[in-house]
């Protein structure tokens, strides 16, 4: 097998190597033009890639094609038409042009857009996106393409992303040139997100109502053993999940998805998969097919795979990190520090710029990771509080306190760590140590943001840390422009020393978890943004509008309406969930209590009858409870009801939104609450659904 992984790598990918073989030299070098320098692709070279894509396609079983796209929802779409054309004599040859090829027409009407379009106002367009290779899936030749509407708002989640890496590479290339650096080109921003989840068993999964319609158990006793050994992580897979593991990376490495690493992760039946950096809007179309070959490689299997953030009350929910760095035309990562960091002019003013963007819209970035499952993850032990801050590790923070102080920087040596056992090897540590509780962490030549949740698209928060990077390094150009080049060093120390006394209220390297954080984190005015409908509203304040006007992100329009879709989805969510937890306490657990509460006064009875000497104290204790947890389900059940058509009725998004989550989700916090309290009362034969050690510890 080991042999075979090269020739099977992308072997499902129409990529640059089949592209070079298929294609005329002149269309080639024309079709790499169109990719590297982002201009217009010519009808003629799209007409010569169409040939030479749907013959490599057919070849490799294809009967179809698709333009596959992003729209406002977390999942992808697609409309496939066959490459058949009749030919006049009642038969047909297999044709796909230039024209189908670069652009479709789906039906936009169905699809959210906030507004931006009428029902009837069905027209929209899918754009064929260049750097992205089409590959092939399930015997149909999928396109990457933007979506946009029939009067050109991007009704997608791809289009935003590549205006954002479009403004950061102009800023990026302005600053680099401004100091110095006369070769650069372009700068892309890469993207590794790491993707958790969870696989149960598949039957299992079926009779769990709350699965399979919201993807979270509403209801459930925790089981006699969670997370608390800590032995789950970083264990031995077991042989179903490391078969499952095996076949899901051949799945994702013949579409080009270059899966690196796979672990168990902290929570029972939870796991990660982590891939190789790639450019950005690539690597956020890998993780859109990397979540959907993850279900059908876990359906093969008999399993379920699930990517809720908190599928499960009591043990870790399921992020997804965004690991994001900036790489110039000449393959030098910007982030990285060098042997000098505190003498990198060039890694000290994008540094800048990052901690400079994150500082002023951190509101902004809590909303690129806003979702009704997030909401159950963020500020849990798992995952990082809904303050945004920043860890920058103790020597970059050490460097710029002495810049802000003008005072002399002690460099740090390389530490080699003597592990004790002659046996050993030596290595050295680290400049910065790991912490897992910041929303933002610098890790040696990236940054990595922890607030994104594992069922998200991975487009949003670099569509947010794109524009804003691209603002502050507009904005250090503007003041460093027209400085003579043998003054630029002290021009330079001097922004940073600016910029570092008004953004460095960001940068926290301690424990995010403890309640003292927060309250500092008020002192220094940082935002707390608990929940999804806190944080939306931050989405239309004028400083964000103007920030994704000024560099063509958004419209405006656009901006209003992804609030609306964002407010929407949320009601919907919660309401969905509040429906199904009626049904399930209503026809499924309340009748089960009653069951049991019937056989244990039965089996009191019985005693009395026949031992009216024992005591049956226990039993009827035990009848009480259950009555007393029977009448208040049953009450509850009423007042969700009520609470939850209150809510719907209310015509204000913003208003409908805070009353789902003020009311609803209380209430249906404090059912959840009695009904795990009865669970663990009664056995799990009467009980109508798995319970958590069942659907844990099963595999």
């Amino acid at each position: 097998m080991t042999k075979e992984i090269p020739a099977l790598y992308g072997s499902l990918v129409f990529n640059d190597k089949v592209m070079r073989n298929k294609l005329p030299k002149d269309m080639y070098k024309a079709l790499r033009k169109t990719i590297e320098n982002n201009t217009h692709l010519e009808l003629d070279v799209a007409n010569s890639v169409a040939v030479a894509m749907k013959e490599w396609a057919v070849e490799n079983g294809a009967t179809h094609f698709t333009h596959w796209f992003q729209p406002m929802t977390n999942f992808t779409a697609e409309k496939h038409d066959s490459f058949i054309t009749p030919s006049g004599d009642g038969e047909v040859i297999m044709d796909f042009s230039g024209k189908e090829l670069v652009k479709g027409e789906p039906d936009a009407s169905s699809f959210p857009s906030g507004g931006l379009r009428a029902t009837f106002e069905a027209r929209g367009y899918t754009a064929w996106d260049p750097t992205s290779p089409a590959f092939i899936k399930d015997g149909t030749l999928y396109i990457p393409t933007a979506f946009c509407s029939y009067s050109g708002e991007a009704l997608d989640k791809k289009t935003p992303l590549l205006r954002s890496m479009e403004a950061l590479n102009n800023e990026a290339v302005k600053m680099l040139k401004l100091l110095g650096n006369e070769t650069v080109t372009s700068v892309s921003t890469t993207i590794g997100p790491e993707q958790e989840y969870f696989l149960v068993d598949k039957e299992l999964y079926k009779k769990r109502k709350d699965l399979v319609f919201c993807g979270r158990t509403l209801l459930g006793a925790p089981a006699p053993k969670g997370q608390e050994m800590e032995d789950h992580y970083f264990g031995s897979l077991k042989p179903k999940v490391a078969s499952y593991m095996h076949d899901l990376d051949e799945e994702l490495w013949k579409l080009g998805i270059p899966a690196k690493t796979k672990h168990n992760e902290v929570a029972p039946a939870q796991h990660e998969l982590a891939p190789i950096f790639d450019t950005a809007n690539v690597a956020v179309d890998h993780n859109q097919l990397t979540m959907e070959i993850m279900k059908k490689v876990a359906d093969k299997h008999g399993l379920m795979c699930l990517l809720h953030e908190k599928p499960f009350e009591g043990i870790n929910g399921s992020g997804k990190h965004n690991n994001w760095s900036m790489i110039t035309s000449d393959g030098v990562n910007l982030l990285n520090p060098g042997r000098t960091p505190d003498e990198n002019i060039q890694f000290l003013v994008f540094l800048m710029a990052v901690i400079k963007a994150v500082d002023e819209y951190a509101d902004m970035m809590r909303v690129s990771a806003a979702g009704a499952g997030n909401d159950h993850r963020l500020g849990g032990n798992e995952a990082p509080p809904a303050i945004v801050s920043i860890f920058l590790g103790d020597e970059l923070t050490e460097i710029f306190q002495s810049i802000e102080n003008d005072t002399f920087f002690g460099k740090h040596e390389k530490v080699q760590l003597d592990i004790g056992a002659h046996v050993l090897p030596h290595f050295t540590k680290d400049n910065t140590d790991r912490n897992r509780t910041s929303p933002f962490a610098f890790t040696g030549n990236k940054f990595e943001f922890r607030m994104l949740g594992s069922a998200a698209s991975v487009s949003n928060p670099n569509i947010v840390l794109n524009t804003a990077v691209a603002e502050a390094l507009a904005q250090f150009y503007t003041e460093l422009e027209g400085t003579k080049p043998e003054d630029m060093e002290h021009a330079v120390h001097e922004l940073i020393k600016r910029a570092i006394r008004k953004h460095k209220k960001v940068v926290f390297n301690g424990n995010g978890y403890t309640d003292e954080w927060v309250q500092e984190a008020e002192k220094r005015g940082l935002f707390n943004l608990a929940s999804t409908p806190d944080c939306l509203p931050q989405f239309i304040a004028d400083k964000n509008v103007e920030l994704f006007t000024k560099h063509h992100i958004f419209t405006k329009e656009e901006i209003f309406s992804r609030y609306e879709i964002l407010l929407e989805n949320y009601v919907k969510t919660i309401g969905i969930e509040a429906r199904t937890l009626e049904e399930m306490l209503t026809k499924d657990f309340i009748p089960s209590v009653s069951t049991y509460v019937g056989q244990v006064a039965e089996s009191a009875a019985s005693k009395k009858a026949f031992m009216p000497s024992i005591s049956t104290a226990s039993e009827e204790a035990l009848v009480e409870k259950l009555s007393s947890a029977y009448t208040s389900l049953t009450d509850g059940v009423a007042e969700l009801k009520t609470l939850a058509a209150k809510a719907e009725a209310i015509e204000d998004m913003q208003a409908c939104a805070d009353a789902f989550h003020n009311d609803v989700l209380a209430k249906m916090e404090e059912l959840r609450t009695i009904a795990s309290e009865t669970e663990a009362l009664i056995p799990d034969s009467i009980l109508p659904y798995p319970t958590y050690d069942q659907l844990l510890f099963s595999l």
